[in-house]
């Protein structure tokens, strides 16, 4: 496999944004950091000083009925403003209406208590990481 830059996945909440991002072969991903929505950018540039990035995974939210959910208000426009402030750098949009349940699942699973449970911030950051991983691994087969 050929090197690349790495991959980040986005989990766009209305108040967060849980990130992750792939090892540079683009095989594991792994949580980043979650922060306010309205330091996603600066956290972003901040990164990208540092690492090569290839391509942003951003959850698509999509309800059982196959109907965008209610979440599509904030994060079009974030998307939208990805988009233009990083023209080098594709944006990848992949359903994830499973993730925060199993960001949660996954907490329980590795027996994080209620309290860990309750962390907010912890479950974008898992969220993010199932969602990059699943890209990941639906690339790979």
């Amino acid at each position: 496999m050929f090197h690349m830059g790495r991959l980040i996945g986005l989990d766009v909440g209305q108040k967060r944004v849980g990130l992750a991002v792939s090892d540079p072969l683009g095989i594991i991903a792994t949580g980043l950091d979650t922060v306010h929505i309205s330091k996603a950018f600066e956290y972003i540039d901040q990164y990208l000083q540092n690492e090569r990035v290839d391509l942003f995974v951003v959850g698509h939210p999509v309800q059982m009925n196959n109907n965008p959910s209610e979440s599509v208000r904030f994060i079009e426009p974030f998307v939208k403003k990805l988009r233009e402030r990083y023209p080098g750098i594709p944006v990848k949009r992949v359903d994830e209406r499973f993730t925060s349940k199993m960001a949660f699942q996954a907490m329980i699973d590795a027996g994080a208590g209620k309290k860990a449970r309750k962390n907010k911030s912890a479950i974008d950051r898992i969220s993010a990481v199932i969602m990059l991983q699943s890209f990941i691994d639906s690339k790979n087969i």
